[in-house]
Formats: structure tokens, C-alpha cells, sequence
């Protein structure tokens, strides 16, 4: 065989595996992955036994499916008591407000709707300002560093949500520390909405009993035994990039996302929903 013809095999076979390298990409990147976790606990009463609670992270914007059928779909399968959006609903770079509005308007009929900002929304305070106007308009519940009741019969659990600490409207004096501090006085199962995982430290200091959490985007890139290779504030190999973390009674969840932003493609990282099943010890 001449060698014109062996570099000719050579760049078909290479053609052809770039192309289906980049047909797969693609497919991962709008397949959603629903994944299950069990929490279970003393402190969660029985009239909260099998209560469910389906998470949205870092939408960005994306569309999954037209006008996120996909995901509204996946979301129903879940048949969540409640569901909670744990930041980057928007992307700071490409803000579509409609698209954001459009998904939970989808949402607000499956279930209540808990909302918190993350560091993309506190890029662009102005139109967050007019995202938070639209999104009380159709029922979400936002949570600026504020906690509410969740109540089943007699029981209640506390659910609190803070601010990204990018946010403009912090005082630079109050961190997460303080603002769980304050708002952490109940002695019911307490569950806590914050963008950042990197700061899990903080919340096992602080005794929270469930953390849901987002930013990490899986570590974007995704490696067998290996995990995400990088995320946002904590650079390569990222720690807390995806999954169940626990310490010391309180557990974490990290939500890799749904959408992406600087980074227009994951790999081997399909968009996430969490789903957590509280069970009554």
C-alpha cells in the first residue's frame, strides 16, 4: 500500500472518529440524568417520610428539549413535594430572562418553587431585579438570606436560603458564616439553599443538617475514577464537583447542572436534576 493511501485511511478513520466524538457530545449534552439519594436522619419526622425534593442547578439559560419539555418532563417523572433552584438560572454572559420565566412557569405547576441567586445573577443586578419581579409574579418563592416553614401536619422543617456571596446588595463584613448563623435557630431538620459547595466547612460548622448546592458544573470534564478536572473557586481537581458528601450529620449535595457558560460543552457530564428522598429514622 502506498503511503499516499495510508495517510488517506488515516485521515478518514480520524474524520470519523472526531465526527462521532462530536455527535456524542452533543447528545450527552442535552440527555438528562436524574439521580436518587436517600437521606435519612433522626431529626426528619415521620410525617415527612419519603418527602422529595428535586433540585435545578445552573440552567444558564439552556434549553433542553423545546422550551425545556425535557426537562419539565423529567422533573414531573421525579413527583417531587418540592422543588428547589439552586442559583445561575441565567447566565451573565448570554442573560435570556424569557427562557428562565418560560422553565418555571413549567415548574410552579409540578410542584412549590424555592428559589436562590448565584454568582451570575449578582453579576447583572439590574436584570435580576426584573427576573425576581417575573418570578414572584408566577409563584417562586425567593429566599434572600431568608428561611421559611416547610409544614406537614404538626411537623415542619426549616428551609433557608442565602445569597451568593458575590452579591452587591452583602455587606462585605457579613459572610456565609454569619448569615447561616442567624437564620440557623431552629431545632427542626434544617435544609439550606447555597450556590457555593466549597464552602461545606462552613455548613458542617454550623450544624446543617442538608445542603443543596450547584457552581460546580460536575468539574465541566469528566474522567473515569478520576471526577470533574475543574470548577469555579476551586480550580483543578475540584473537591466537592458532584454527589453526596456527609460530615459529622450533615450532608451535602452537589448538583452538577444543567447548562453551561464559559465552557459551551461538557463531556462525559450529562446535565444533572438531583432528586433527595428524606426517610424518618
Amino acid at each position: 500500500m502506498s503511503k499516499n493511501k495510508k495517510r488517506t485511511i488515516a485521515l478518514v478513520c480520524t474524520s470519523i472518529i472526531f465526527i462521532l466524538l462530536a455527535v456524542w457530545i452533543a447528545i450527552e449534552n442535552k440527555t438528562i440524568e436524574t439521580n436518587y439519594y436517600t437521606i435519612q436522619s433522626e431529626e426528619i419526622s415521620s410525617a415527612f417520610d419519603s418527602y422529595t425534593i428535586a433540585q435545578i442547578s445552573d440552567l444558564h439559560n439552556d434549553t433542553i428539549g423545546k422550551d425545556n419539555i425535557k426537562l419539565i418532563n423529567a422533573l414531573k417523572d421525579a413527583q417531587p413535594d418540592i422543588i428547589v433552584v439552586t442559583g445561575d438560572l441565567i447566565d451573565s454572559r448570554n442573560t435570556d430572562i424569557k427562557i428562565a420565566v418560560s422553565f418555571m412557569k413549567g415548574a410552579v405547576k409540578i410542584a412549590p418553587c424555592y428559589y436562590i441567586n448565584g454568582n451570575h445573577e449578582a453579576r447583572i443586578t439590574e436584570q435580576y431585579d426584573i427576573l425576581k419581579e417575573e418570578l414572584t409574579n408566577i409563584g417562586v418563592t425567593i429566599l434572600e438570606n431568608e428561611s421559611v416553614k416547610l409544614h406537614k401536619n404538626e411537623d415542619t422543617i426549616n428551609l433557608i436560603g442565602i445569597n451568593d456571596p458575590d452579591f452587591h446588595i452583602e455587606k462585605a463584613e457579613i459572610s456565609i458564616d454569619n448569615r447561616i448563623e442567624e437564620l440557623n435557630s431552629d431545632e427542626s431538620f434544617t435544609i439550606l439553599l447555597s450556590h457555593r459547595p466549597e464552602a461545606f466547612e462552613v455548613y458542617v460548622k454550623n450544624d446543617i443538617d442538608l445542603v443543596f448546592t450547584g457552581h460546580a458544573h460536575g468539574g465541566q470534564f469528566r474522567l473515569p475514577f478520576v471526577g470533574g478536572l475543574f470548577a469555579p473557586h476551586q480550580g483543578a481537581f475540584p473537591k466537592y464537583d458532584s454527589g453526596l458528601y456527609a460530615e459529622s450529620g450533615t450532608n451535602m449535595l452537589v448538583s452538577r447542572g444543567l447548562g453551561n457558560s464559559i465552557f459551551p460543552f461538557r463531556f462525559n457530564n450529562r446535565p444533572e436534576i438531583v432528586v433527595a428522598v428524606l426517610k424518618s429514622k
